[in-house]
């Protein structure tokens, strides 16, 4: 759950992306304006736009939006094309911070991210420094009744899943970064809302963080840039036991 604890942290996180369902449609909507500017409007031909959409369907995201930031990346609409950009810096106890960033001015973003590293107990390292510890996964979250392992089998693996785990009420389901829009499919055509659904950059290891005051401060950090506009994701690789977790964010 990109080093997070996996099911304490999921449930803080579901309550945050409720509150912040606008800025979650503007980042979507950068990301599928890139996607159109720099492998045209057809989705079929562009995987990175056909990913993008698929991921703003997955949220619920109205045509109408995603029909304006396909427009804005092909000229019609105008206005600056935000580029790409990625930091990477650590927060307290070592923890690694990976933000993927889309901005229309790089020299803003720099400093704006710089800044809310060193506000928040964090400092931004050298281009290389953590990326080399995530890769890409298709991660996909459901809660409820249908978190059934042998249930979410049946239906995700055939479509390029890879693993399956459940506990507390709560699924999370892993697969390649190309599975993504058919694992959306399947869940979708067996009626299972997913209350997460991204392809989210996840680290070979963790850092487990030990006390309450290291681990709020490394959600200060997390939440400080995540709510900056021009970030896109936030990936660190901590874990904390439940009962610290539930503690922290309490």
């Amino acid at each position: 759950m990109a080093g997070h604890s996996k099911w304490a942290n999921i449930k803080h996180k579901k309550g945050a992306a409720d509150a912040k369902r606008g800025k979650v449609f503007s980042k979507i909507s950068k990301e599928i304006t890139v996607a159109v500017r720099i492998g045209g409007p057809d989705a079929d031909s562009n995987p990175r736009l056909r990913a993008a959409v698929v991921l703003g369907r997955a949220q619920n995201m109205p045509n109408d939006v995603i029909n304006r930031a396909i427009k804005k990346g092909t000229g019609e609409l105008g206005g600056a094309i935000p580029e790409d950009l990625s930091y990477e810096g650590y927060g307290v106890d070592g923890v690694a911070i990976l933000v993927d960033v889309l901005a229309d001015n790089r020299n803003r973003a720099a400093t704006d991210i710089k800044t809310i590293f060193n506000k928040n107990h964090g400092s931004l390292g050298n281009a290389g420094s953590v990326g080399w510890m995530f890769h890409r996964k298709s991660q996909f979250i459901i809660e409820g009744e249908k978190a059934d392992e042998e249930l979410l089998m049946d239906i995700v693996l055939d479509a390029g899943a890879e693993e399956i785990n459940v506990d507390g009420g709560i699924a999370e389901v892993l697969g390649p970064q190309n599975c993504f829009e058919e694992v959306t499919n399947a869940l979708s055509e067996a009626g299972i809302e997913t209350i997460s659904a991204s392809v989210s950059k996840l680290p070979d290891n963790t850092v487990k963080v030990e006390s309450v005051s290291s681990l709020k401060k490394i959600l200060q950090l997390i939440d400080a840039l995540e709510n900056n506009d021009d970030v896109q994701a936030v990936h660190s690789n901590y874990e904390a036991d439940e009962d610290i977790m539930n503690e922290a964010m309490g």
